[in-house]
């Protein structure tokens, strides 16, 4: 396992527990919009910021890249931490229980180890490079399925980007066709842990 799987690990339970406390009072969270259909809260801001005081009370020195505090300098650019705190934020103020921690690491342009963990489920998803992926420190593996037939996939389309529904909807009947079954949860990181541990066939999502 990679050294920094376990302070990722940590940052993203110490997140988590934040999470299912506010989960419990939905109705007091502070909702801002970034962009149409594009939500941001107070726990996205609270979770990010716990997420870098632990990650930085271990790697002081290393950048970070935050989906809400955006690029954050460190003596060691070539060592980067992305963080999503809440990917799937819609699901979460709405109280649909689908959403995680993302937290991954990138050194010398390079993703080395990454962490996705569900909170509600305490499944904490973990992969590192050329070591596989675990859940809950046990092995998984993808699928084993070879085609579209009797698949199950999951998707996403970035509501902002409403010219691309079009072209979206075309290729989502071609596959449903072929008789690949599709979801869309709304929680693109824990959709591929899921592809990862073989729960899902796959996961495609237009740019």
């Amino acid at each position: 396992m990679h050294p920094s799987i376990t302070i990722a690990k940590q940052a993203a339970v110490d997140a988590g527990k934040l999470m299912l406390r506010y989960f419990e009072n939905l109705d007091k969270i502070e909702i801002q919009t970034k962009r149409p259909n594009d939500l941001v809260s107070e726990v996205d801001i609270r979770a990010e910021q716990i997420i870098i005081q632990t990650l930085r009370k271990f790697n002081p020195d290393y950048a970070i890249l935050g989906e809400e505090s955006g690029h954050l300098e460190g003596a060691r650019d070539d060592h980067q931490w992305i963080i999503d705190p809440l990917d799937g934020t819609t699901n979460y103020l709405h109280g649909i229980p689908h959403f995680c921690v993302s937290i991954a690491l990138r050194q010398q342009g390079k993703l080395e180890a990454g962490v996705i963990y569900d909170p509600i489920r305490q499944e904490m998803f973990t992969a590192s490079r050329g070591q596989g992926a675990q859940l809950n420190d046990r092995r998984i593996r993808v699928s084993s399925r070879g085609g579209l037939d009797g698949a199950l996939y999951s998707t996403g389309l970035p509501p902002w980007k409403t010219n691309s529904h079009q072209v979206f909807f075309k290729v989502l009947s071609a596959l449903t066709e072929h008789s690949a079954m599709m979801r869309r949860s709304g929680s693109a990181a824990l959709d591929l842990a899921y592809v990862a541990a073989g729960r899902l066939d796959g996961f495609w999502e237009m740019n």
